[in-house]
């Protein structure tokens, strides 16, 4: 109380970020380290698209996840078509006791002829088109690969359906980096590739309310320190 008689001053704090009502959180995780590319082996592919499966170290990635997502609260679980991201998911999928649902336009960029584990081949030898690709931030250098603007039309396509169906909701999707990178692009504005290179197994957040698209975390690896 003051002692002049007068009311208190009003204080105003700073708040903490509340999601909007009725916005979906989005935990957008890569999935885990996956199986090494050798000369001569090419990765299996399912529908054009490199199938691996996930290395030993992309197991123990997942566990960590798991251990992690476990004790937040998670409304659904979505994974892509390739393996690598629902073998990611099996851990908090078992921890939570959900089936995960697959959204098939999450699957990573088309690379074309660089399928298969050519693409990492081709960025170890510093390949002249590997560098056209990162200086002109695009994937469609490469021949056959996916068109520049069908990638994000599909992208952010399937952003806004799982958004559509989870008003109010936190969402875990198991997906890929190039796909995380064109969406957190999408949310701020940014250049094609400036979130490209989230880690194996992060997570980064986004909000989703209606049109407005808020980022709230980029490449979280804290569970696997």
């Amino acid at each position: 109380m003051s002692t002049s008689g007068e009311p208190p001053a009003a204080e105003y704090r700073q708040a903490r970020f509340e999601p909007p009502p009725g916005s979906t959180e989005l935990l957008l995780i890569r999935h885990g380290e996956s199986a090494p590319a050798v000369d001569g082996h090419p990765f299996p592919t399912l529908e054009g698209h490199g199938d691996p499966d996930l290395a030993p170290e992309g197991r123990q990635q997942a566990r960590r996840l798991g251990d992690r997502l476990a004790v937040e609260r998670i409304d659904a679980i979505y994974v892509t078509t390739l393996r690598r991201t629902v073998r990611t998911a099996e851990p908090l999928a078992g921890r939570l006791g959900l089936t995960p649902a697959v959204e098939a336009d999450l699957r990573e960029v088309l690379l074309g002829e660089w399928e298969g584990g050519v693409l990492r081949k081709r960025v170890a030898e510093n390949h002249p088109l590997a560098q056209r690709v990162w200086a002109e931030q695009r994937w469609d250098v490469i021949p056959g690969a996916e068109p520049a603007a069908e990638f994000a039309a599909r992208v952010r396509g399937s952003i806004e359906r799982l958004a559509a169906a989870h008003p109010g909701e936190r969402v875990a999707v198991f997906t890929h980096g190039g796909v995380i990178g064109a969406a957190l692009a999408a949310a701020t504005d940014s250049r094609p590739f400036a979130f490209l290179g989230a880690d194996n197994a992060s997570i980064s957040e986004l909000v989703v309310a209606g049109t407005r698209w808020i980022l709230r975390r980029f490449n979280d690896t804290a569970h696997l320190r």
